[in-house]
């Protein structure tokens, strides 16, 4: 392994994480202004709404990048909103189960449309079928190069030093 990444690399690194800042800034004023809705918030509901409408925290966490604390908080802002319900899993004393409700489904549907005029109009519109599908392999192989790993909900979590 380098310790330098090459001139096309590099640009590469930062056209990527430059659209996917732009991509993702865009999504989150479409949703902060069509649903008062945080892009995680979103990601939560629409994942809950995309299955039996049930997952337990773990499960979410192993899906949306973001911290156990951050997603624990976040489902309790959505409760709170009355989007989602929190409650002990039947087959598992130690997990939380989300359960997203009838709000939750309606708020989903709401933004849905918007958001999907963004990503179509930002995404997708420059590029042919043909680039669609090649970007779609290589970012299925990147994601599961990256995931590859244990889920993040499964490593073991940081003990801060006591003082």
């Amino acid at each position: 392994m380098e310790d330098a990444l090459g001139p096309e690399q590099l640009a590469t690194y930062f056209a990527l994480t430059e659209a996917t800042d732009l991509l993702h800034h865009a999504v989150e004023q479409h949703l902060r202004a069509d649903g008062d809705l945080s892009y995680v918030q979103f990601q939560l509901l629409a994942r809950l709404a995309g299955t039996n409408g049930r997952l337990t925290m773990t499960e979410l966490a192993d899906g949306v990048v973001y911290s156990r604390s951050g997603l624990t908080h976040q489902a309790g802002l959505l409760e709170k909103a009355g989007l989602v319900t929190r409650g002990p899993c039947p087959d598992d004393q130690r997990a939380t189960v989300v359960t997203i409700t009838e709000a939750g489904r309606a708020l989903v549907d709401k933004v849905l449309p918007g958001h999907v005029r963004v990503v179509s109009s930002l995404l997708f519109e420059p590029l042919s079928t043909q680039d669609i599908d090649a970007l779609g392999e290589i970012m299925t192989r990147l994601r599961d190069h990256m995931r590859s790993l244990p889920p993040r909900s499964a490593a073991p979590r940081k003990r801060r030093p006591r003082s």
